[in-house]
């Protein structure tokens, strides 16, 4: 990559963690975008300095924007927008709407994924196959990692600002501190 790089943001989507990456030639309208190393999109030659790039991120393929915005003179500012919401509404509204477990699986780093409002659950980026029960204290959600047997329980708080409360099962130990069980 070369000296251009103006903007870094890392974006945290349920298929995986990605760093964007954004040049911009200030003298050539050049514009570059990299996610995770890759050139996804390159302009050349833009004889507008300020604007937008759209562009897709992840499996999903979730919408994405750069934006360009001169300040004074040849100073620019750079803002992420990731479905139509500024990076920080983004991610406030994605730790509403998931809940994200970073653990170690047979010496493996793993991430696994929770969308709250689907109930999918993803593994290193995968869509996993799950099976979910009515328990008599809330719901469960299993899933097999490798040789492990996995569960994500759903359960009241007992306060109504808390709301319900999900912690991971690995091979029927908790995982996590006390703290992130019941945040």
């Amino acid at each position: 990559m070369a000296g251009d790089v103006v903007g870094i943001w890392e974006v945290a989507l349920s298929d995986g963690v990605y760093r964007i990456e954004f040049e911009h030639g200030t003298t050539t309208g050049k514009r570059v975008v990299w996610i995770n190393g890759q050139e996804v999109l390159r302009r050349d030659w833009m004889f507008k300095l300020v604007g937008k790039e759209t562009f897709t991120v992840g499996g999903m393929e979730t919408k994405a924007t750069v934006n360009i915005e001169a300040i004074s003179g040849f100073t620019y500012e750079y803002t992420l927008e990731i479905d139509g919401k500024s990076l920080q509404k983004f991610i406030d509204n994605r730790s509403k709407v998931t809940k994200t477990w970073v653990l170690q699986v047979d010496g493996v780093d793993c991430r696994i994924v929770l969308e709250k409002d689907t109930m999918d659950v993803w593994f290193n980026g995968q869509k996993m196959e799950t099976e979910g029960e009515f328990v008599d204290d809330g719901t469960e959600t299993h899933f097999t990692v490798a040789d492990h047997e996995c569960c994500i329980k759903a359960l009241s708080s007992g306060k109504k600002r808390a709301g319900i409360v999900h912690y991971l099962m690995v091979d029927g130990e908790a995982e996590g501190s006390a703290n992130e069980l019941y945040l």
